[in-house]
């Protein structure tokens, strides 16, 4: 503890030394700094003098230095109008958007919009408002009656049910397009007008393959019977259309199923009479089937069946 107490006076001691050491040293320094610097030749001063003298910015001028000027920048171009000059028309594209209210070609972005929107319903349409149902539902019983399971492929049965629907209602796709898709598209028509008028042509072939059964069950009760099928609306002929569709299907299927099931029969009771209850009665008529199917030319025959049913 003396020895503690012994070196306290000497560090403080050291410690005033170096703080009044500090200060001095602060002192001198903010003298310095106080006093006026000789600015040094700044680049852009430089090259003011270089192109007031001709010199080159180093060496020594022989002659006075002219005064320099600062020289405002340059204001930025103001972009063209768009109204341009002249016949005060625009330089750039314009965008008409036409929805139909008035008489005039519809821009080609509706157009585009109209596609697509036909493409994203088109099953739909294709399902309810076409032969479509009629014709594929024929062909898949056909193939059921036939026994195979998978051949034709279902891709191979809804490509031709397409092909031959699209061959049925080409006289009434060519009349929709006549009266009003080429019409509108040309501005001669609304889109009011051009709706209505591709309802007839389809709303006319649709009524000739509807029973008068299906028509009375979609008529609304407690309203006057309407005088004619033609008066009734498109939410009413698109699902009587279906289920009649749907009918005639299944007896066009029917009427296919029974040579087949005869066949079925006769060779059951052939193995059984033989005692052959173990062997398939399907795997041994399979070949007699299709032999038949063969040579009556069976798919031409169907072919020729579903397109005389429509009307």
């Amino acid at each position: 503890m003396q020895k503690i107490q012994r070196l306290c006076p000497l560090l403080l001691g050291v410690v005033m030394a170096v703080g009044m050491v500090l200060a001095v040293a602060s002192l001198a320094w903010a003298g310095s700094a106080t006093a006026s610097p000789v600015p040094a030749p700044t680049a852009l001063g430089a090259s003011t003098r270089y192109l007031a003298t001709g010199q080159s910015g180093t060496g020594p001028s022989t002659g006075p230095e002219a005064p320099v000027t600062a020289t405002p920048p340059d204001s930025p171009e103001t972009p063209a109008s768009s109204a341009g000059t002249g016949n005060g028309t625009s330089s750039g594209g314009t965008v008409s958007v036409n929805l139909g209210g008035s008489l005039g070609k519809p821009s080609e972005s509706i157009t585009i919009l109209i596609g697509l929107t036909l493409l994203a319903v088109a099953p739909s349409l294709l399902i309810l408002l076409t032969s479509f149902t009629r014709i594929i539902i024929v062909l898949s019983l056909t193939r059921q009656a036939l026994g195979l399971q998978n051949v034709p492929p279902n891709q191979l049965l809804a490509g031709l049910a397409l092909f031959l629907s699209l061959f049925v209602m080409s006289p009434v796709i060519s009349q929709v397009n006549t009266q009003a898709v080429q019409p509108y598209l040309a501005g001669k028509i609304t889109a009011e007008q051009a709706y209505t008028d591709a309802q007839a042509p389809l709303r006319t072939w649709m009524l000739k393959q509807t029973q008068a059964d299906d028509l009375a069950l979609f008529e609304k009760k407690g309203t006057p019977k309407l005088t004619s099928p033609a008066a009734m609306p498109m939410a009413a002929v698109v699902p009587a259309f279906a289920l009649s569709e749907m009918r005639s299907a299944f007896i066009i299927g029917f009427v296919i199923f029974v040579p087949f099931l005869v066949i079925d029969l006769v060779v059951s009771s052939t193995l059984m009479s033989l005692g052959m209850m173990m062997l398939p009665p399907s795997l041994v008529s399979l070949p007699f089937k299709l032999l038949l199917f063969v040579l009556i030319d069976g798919w031409a025959l169907v072919t020729q069946s579903l397109l005389a049913s429509f009307h």
